[in-house]
């Protein structure tokens, strides 16, 4: 028994004490407030099969009960899961959180309470807490067992294949077949034995928390995955089941569905009786009825689902808790029920912003002697098919934990309304009801970490798990490597010449690999669309292939000699191959044979954006094939890489020309090397420097939302980021967007891709600066006059105050001279202006101005696949800006290598593969993987110096510092210490235009 007060250790949970795992909650969490009165004991099922009995007052309330159980199981993730028990109907129920138990169990001794998953998300990766995938795994067994999860027998077999890998391990044919015997996971379990066992076989080497994760990524693409039916008829008579999913109300016959009703098509909800009435939006095209009708078994029922419904209403599509509505003076009439508790995305964000500490638990049917805390799950893809993520966050961006603290709620959502004696729940209007993360869309992936890479997993969603947090990288898993680590260190030459040539090593295999995207991935999906030009597909190859071809033939020269130059071997050989000056000119001379290839990318890059305007069918297609976790980058970027190439050539061989003497028997060869990739450079740098303006502006105009024509002839980028415009309401955060000839200001929307609403453009021409701090009394502020308007801004230091200023001194003095641009940007299309004013009207009506996470309109709004992690999302959240100048500064620091990598709380280091790029940490586990695992953003970032006080006891090591986020990466040698110091700084610190132009090349 379990009493108020009273919390239980963590090897006691759950029942057994095999097994462990992590959970994270708080150890000093104090136990919810228990009202006076006699206590009552009440009997819990668990998802594990255990019961526990906990004694509560009988004047409690249910959340009183539910947060008692949470604490039970120290769950921080716990409002994905309720109680549900049988009322007097013999009806499956859940627990009202807010009203007293003794008003909704009449008989609490005899009532047995289960505990179970209420809310399903669409993706997996967004439950932060190994406990609670856990939790969920239990779940699909329960579900599996029942039959309420119905499959084919080939996804029943792979699910269970992963249930008993988590509870026996590895797979051995004797002690599998007898566990299958013994166990019953699915109906019908003899006929698929063999197929079990097959799947299984292929599971070697997976820990339990990695089998939780593979099971639930199979699970949620099924179509009965999380859904509870309701019986019910239409108005013929015909028999129908009911229900309710992240997305909206769905219809099924059978376990088959038959229609789904969005909620973005939903206008009100509500039920009078046995009858449940489903309002949809005015639609033109629609041929039907716009109120659907159903009928249900009682009164009783069709109010439990209406309850169901409002809750996953506002759980998925809320930023945060409804406020309680009212109470009416005289009489009421309707339910008065509401959503109570934190939404998903509340849960998300107070996940990512607090530090828990690590609790273990255990897993009661686990027969496997595994520690969560020494293992992390592995990046090796597996047998799933396709992976379906469009996120919720986000995210996601895969931002760190610290960006969600800045992220603020919209608004607030209002109550139900309701009317002669029925109950309803009212919808905003939105153009889409799901996040990109909600959408189940096939992609070639072999698994979801926030996605996360390309950001959706942040708002939805989203977002997203915290980068260095993920399922993959997760501290709990990290091998503990120091001594192996120090070991192998000593046994490296440390000469600066080798550490060089390391990097060159590092930062080709990287490169090799984008390029790779782009002959084998990107190209591979164009050869099967119909849609694609061939002049278009014969480009790209004859421009990419035989660039490919060269770098791969290089790449295998530099292993083979960084092998010898590493290996034992006699002094004269080492002599000889201790030096990569020859392998550099005799590319660099086949890339001057090469230069017509060069030439041609920006060709590649103009030809694809005209064949995307020509075609929808083959943008689309570029924009699925971005949102892969190969692409982790925009799409063009890898277009560019072969030129952005040639500048890290450059720096190298300026680095090693510096190093030698001029004695030295590499030094000659160095110089040649680098004198024709300058003289190569030289001819293709006004060209690169025109395409990364225009591949910047063709991002922006997937980021914004209201203008037109932003990429055109003669505009430049100068800068971008976030100022606070003061109005009557105070600061207000606003997107600004500085072009040579006009400044567009914007808030993110809430759309389902988080674009950025343009509200405004100004005019350079005529336009003066001033600072107006003494004036407004606003710390960093300053006041832009055009055109007899003003608009006074604020930066958030005066750092930044001084770089805007600066820019836009100077795009005025540009604009002056300018000639011949789009005058007015904003588009004056009718879906952007005036297209859903009067369902906009309705909403605010029904909901009096709430807010929820996805668009009502928008000229960008019915193609919601875009990036979330793209800089001005990064910007937006870090509160920053980047200059044009910054960007430049970008394309020349990146690097390639293994770090060492701790937390702030961790005793130990683990080794990771990191690409830096696009002011981006990508983390993989080695270089072979084929796509980051997370990711973390640097714009805002700090970095220093480990500093004694830190105990901190190794050498070469550096330190990430956000707010209350710390990261300590750790390199293998001072050269690598100070590249990955200096690269870093590049991303963290915003250059002046000044310090830019008068900057030094660094050593």
């Amino acid at each position: 028994m379990v009493e108020q007060g009273q919390t239980s250790l963590a090897g006691q949970r759950l029942g057994a004490p095999e097994t462990l795992g992590i959970s994270t909650l708080e150890p000093g969490h104090k136990p919810p407030a228990m009202p006076p009165g006699r206590l009552v004991p009440i009997r819990v099922l668990l998802l594990d099969d255990s019961e526990e009995i906990f004694d509560i007052s009988h004047r409690a309330s249910g959340r009183v009960l539910f947060e008692t159980v949470c604490l039970h199981l120290n769950l921080i993730e716990g409002d994905y899961f309720g109680l549900e028990f049988q009322s007097h109907h013999r009806k499956m129920v859940w627990l009202d959180l807010l009203k007293p138990i003794r008003k909704q169990i009449t008989r609490p001794k005899h009532t047995v309470l289960r505990f179970v998953v209420k809310f399903f998300p669409p993706d997996h990766s967004l439950l932060l807490e190994e406990l609670t995938r856990y939790l969920f795994a239990l779940q699909v067994r329960q579900d599996l067992a029942s039959g309420r999860l119905t499959c084919s027998d080939a996804s029943a077999s792979l699910l269970v294949s992963h249930i008993i890998q988590s509870e026996i391990g590895d797979f051995e044919e004797t002690q599998c077949r007898q566990h299958l015997l013994n166990t019953n996971y699915i109906p019908d379990q003899m006929a698929l034995m063999d197929k079990i066992m097959e799947f299984h076989h292929k599971h070697i080497g997976q820990t339990p928390a990695e089998s939780d994760y593979r099971l639930l990524e199979v699970a949620s693409r099924l179509e009965m995955y999380g859904i509870r039916l309701h019986p019910a008829k239409d108005r013929e008579g015909t028999k129908l089941s009911l229900a309710v999913a992240h997305g909206g109300v769905l219809v099924f016959q059978g376990h088959n569905r038959i229609n789904n009703f969005n909620w973005s098509k939903i206008r009100k909800l509500s039920f009078k009786r046995r009858r449940f009435l489903i309002k949809l939006r005015a639609d033109p095209s629609n041929i039907n009825q716009d109120t659907l009708e159903f009928l249900m078994a009682s009164r009783d029922c069709c109010k439990m689902f209406w309850k169901v419904c409002v809750e996953y209403h506002a759980f998925f599509r809320l930023f945060e808790e409804p406020r309680p509505k009212p109470k009416p003076v005289l009489f009421s009439r309707g339910s008065s029920f509401r959503f109570s508790g934190r939404t998903q995305k509340q849960v998300i964000d107070y996940v990512k912003e607090n530090e828990f500490k690590k609790l273990p638990f255990d897993r009661k049917h686990s027969r496997v002697q595994y520690n969560s805390s020494l293992s992390p799950l592995r990046s090796a893809q597996h047998q799933v098919p396709n992976q379906a993520v469009k996120q919720s966050w986000e995210g996601s961006f895969l931002v760190s934990s610290e960006d969600s603290a800045i992220i603020r709620p919209c608004g607030n959502s209002s109550p139900s309304t309701q009317r002669n004696g029925c109950s309803d729940q009212t919808y905003p209007s939105q153009e889409d009801s799901r996040s990109p993360a909600a959408k189940q869309q096939p992609v070639d992936r072999a698994e979801v970490t926030c996605a996360l890479v390309n950001g959706h997993a942040e708002d939805c969603r989203g977002a997203t798990p915290s980068p260095l947090i993920s399922p993959m990288l997760n501290d709990t898993g990290a091998i503990r490597t120091d001594d192996e680590e120090d070991n192998r260190r000593k046994n490296c030459p440390t000469d600066n010449a080798y550490c060089i040539a390391k990097e060159l090593l590092c930062t080709e295999r990287t490169y090799l690999k984008d390029l790779e995207l782009i002959t084998v991935s990107f190209q591979g999906v164009l050869d099967k669309e119909d849609c694609v030009p061939e002049a278009l597909k014969t480009l790209l190859s004859s421009t990419y292939e035989p660039l490919h071809s060269h770098h791969t033939h290089f790449l295998q020269e530099l292993e083979e000699r960084l092998s010898l130059w590493e290996g034992p071997c006699s002094t004269e050989v080492k002599g000889e191959m201790q030096r990569i000056g020859d392998l550099l000119l005799k590319s660099a001379q086949e890339l001057k044979a090469l230069s017509g290839q060069l030439q041609m990318i920006s060709e590649c890059v103009f030809a694809l954006e005209r064949a995307c305007v020509a075609s929808r069918r083959l943008e689309c297609v570029c924009r699925e094939f971005e949102l892969q976790k190969v692409c982790y980058i925009p799409l063009n970027v890898f277009l560019l890489s072969p030129l952005h190439r040639l500048l890290h050539y450059r720096q190298i061989l300026d680095r090693l020309c510096k190093h030698y003497p001029p004695t030295h028997t590499d030094y000659s060869d160095c110089r040649a090397a680098l004198d024709d990739v300058c003289e190569l450079e030289a001819a293709l740098r006004p060209g690169l420097e025109q395409i990364e303006n225009y591949q910047k502006l063709l991002e922006l105009q997937k980021d914004l939302i209201g203008v037109e024509h932003l990429a055109v002839a003669g505009r430049q980028l100068i800068r971008l980021g976030c100022l606070s415009k003061l109005s009557g309401k105070g600061l207000q955060q606003r997107m600004f967007f500085l072009f040579n000839d006009v400044l567009l200001y914007s808030t993110r929307g809430i759309t389902s891709a988080n674009q950025f609403t343009v509200h405004r453009q100004l005019p350079l021409h005529g336009m003066t600066i001033r600072e107006s701090e003494d004036e407004w009394g606003v710390p960093h502020s300053f006041t832009l006059m055009v055109q007899q308007q003003s608009l006074v801004v604020a930066a958030c230091s005066e750092s930044e105050m001084e770089k805007w200023m600066e820019d836009l001194k100077m795009a005025v003095d540009m604009a002056e001279e300018c000639n011949g641009l789009t005058a007015d940007l904003l588009s004056t299309s009718k879906d952007v202006k005036s297209s859903g004013a009067s369902e906009v009207v309705e909403s605010e009506d029904d909901l009096c101005g709430s807010r929820t996470s996805l668009p009502r309109n928008g000229n960008n709004s019915g193609n919601t696949l875009n990036r979330g992690n793209t800089t001005a999302h990064v910007c937006w959240h870090r509160n920053t800006s980047v200059s044009m100048l910054d960007f430049s500064i970008a394309i020349e620091n990146q690097l390639s290598g293994n770090l060492l990598r701790k937390f702030k709380n961790s005793n130990g280091w683990q080794k990771l593969w990191v690409v830096f790029t696009n002011f981006t940490l990508f983390f993989y586990k080695t270089h072979e993987d084929e796509y980051p695992l997370a990711s973390l953003p640097l714009l805002g970032y700090s970095v220093t110096h480990a500093g004694e006080s830190e105990n901190i006891h190794k050498d070469h090591v550096f330190k990430l510092h956000f707010k209350s986020h710390i990261y300590y990466f750790r390199t293998e040698s001072e050269y690598f210490f100070e590249r990955w110091m200096t690269v870093i700084r590049s991303a963290t610190v915003s250059a002046s235009r000044t310090r830019y132009l008068n900057r030094t090349e660094p050593d």
